[in-house]
């Protein structure tokens, strides 16, 4: 089994001093990536804030969580990856998506195009990445991108360039993620726009075997990482209670809610049971969370990280 990490989603605080403690309070604590959204709201920009909180630490990853590929132009984008990738010595994880977000392209005025068709855009986007980070020039020609004879530079420090860490809940997305990305996230499906209670029905463990297998007809030979995305965890010790008050919530029984892995609920040696019970199944071994379980959740790092 691939060893369990665990990575921390974090939006601030908005200023140089905190944004640099909080980096170095992930660190110290275990947690093994930094990650930051790509939303138009108050959070700080992912770019600049990915290298201040690396620029604070030596051995913690950054990560964007992820970019939405209709926001930014491949070309700049593989010469932004690189950079951070050259600057962070290597502790770059480039998350990318097809974005999602409703009112974030409604606020922007950027065309929510069908699902689809987004996700057409970043295929060609990867391979455009990906050969602007080769050793030779890239040239490519698609419905979406033309690219003619440009050698990225500077190139990435990682051969290849940074990991790539693509997510989704539907079958084109996390076919395509199985295909190229270094690490592939289980989400519930977000094709609606929004994060609700319509979502979770998509986060059982019957629609989760699904989901890998959709992975797998698209890794073929390939073994990329898996991780999920936690949307609701909590260190208690009434672990029935909490489930039975809160799995109506999210439109799930309370059965599903135990076994969702979108959910970690109980006390530190029922949530370590919960992950490698889950492991065994899905191979899921790396975790995102919400920046809430700093704190509380180290006592589940520092049993599991690594092992």
């Amino acid at each position: 089994m691939p060893p369990f990490r665990f990575g921390i989603q974090c939006r601030g605080p908005a200023d140089r001093r905190g944004w640099r403690e909080l980096a170095r309070r992930v660190e110290d604590l275990g947690w093994s990536t930094l990650t930051i959204a790509d939303h138009f709201d108050d959070a700080l920009a992912p770019i600049p804030a990915l290298m201040a909180a690396a620029d604070a630490t030596t051995t913690l990853r950054v990560g964007t969580m992820v970019l939405a590929n209709d926001y930014r132009h491949p070309v700049v984008l593989a010469k932004e990856a690189a950079s951070l990738d050259l600057l962070t010595g290597g502790r770059f994880d480039l998350g990318i998506g097809a974005g999602w977000m409703t009112t974030d392209y409604d606020a922007a005025g950027i065309a929510l195009d069908r699902p689809g068709l987004r996700i057409e855009r970043l295929a060609e986007a990867l391979q455009v990445l990906r050969g602007l980070w080769s050793d030779e020039p890239c040239t490519f020609a698609g419905d979406h991108h033309r690219v003619i004879g440009l050698d990225g530079l500077p190139k990435p420090l990682t051969p290849g360039g940074p990991p790539i860490v693509i997510g989704g809940g539907g079958r084109r997305i996390l076919t395509l993620a199985g295909q190229e990305a270094d690490v592939v996230g289980i989400n519930v499906n977000l094709a609606a726009g929004v994060i609700d209670r319509q979502a979770f029905w998509n986060g059982t463990p019957e629609t989760t075997d699904v989901k890998l297998r959709w992975v797998r007809e698209g890794a073929g030979d390939r073994h990329p990482e898996l991780h999920v995305r936690v949307h609701l965890a909590m260190v208690t010790d009434d672990r029935d209670g909490v489930v039975e008050q809160l799995s109506g919530g999210f439109g799930l029984t309370p059965d599903e809610a135990r076994a969702t892995p979108h959910a970690l609920v109980g006390d530190v040696s029922e949530i370590c049971d919960q992950l490698v019970e889950r492991r065994e199944r899905w191979g899921i071994s790396y975790l995102g969370l919400s920046a809430d379980q700093l704190e509380p959740f180290a006592p589940v790092i520092a049993r599991l990280a690594g092992t």
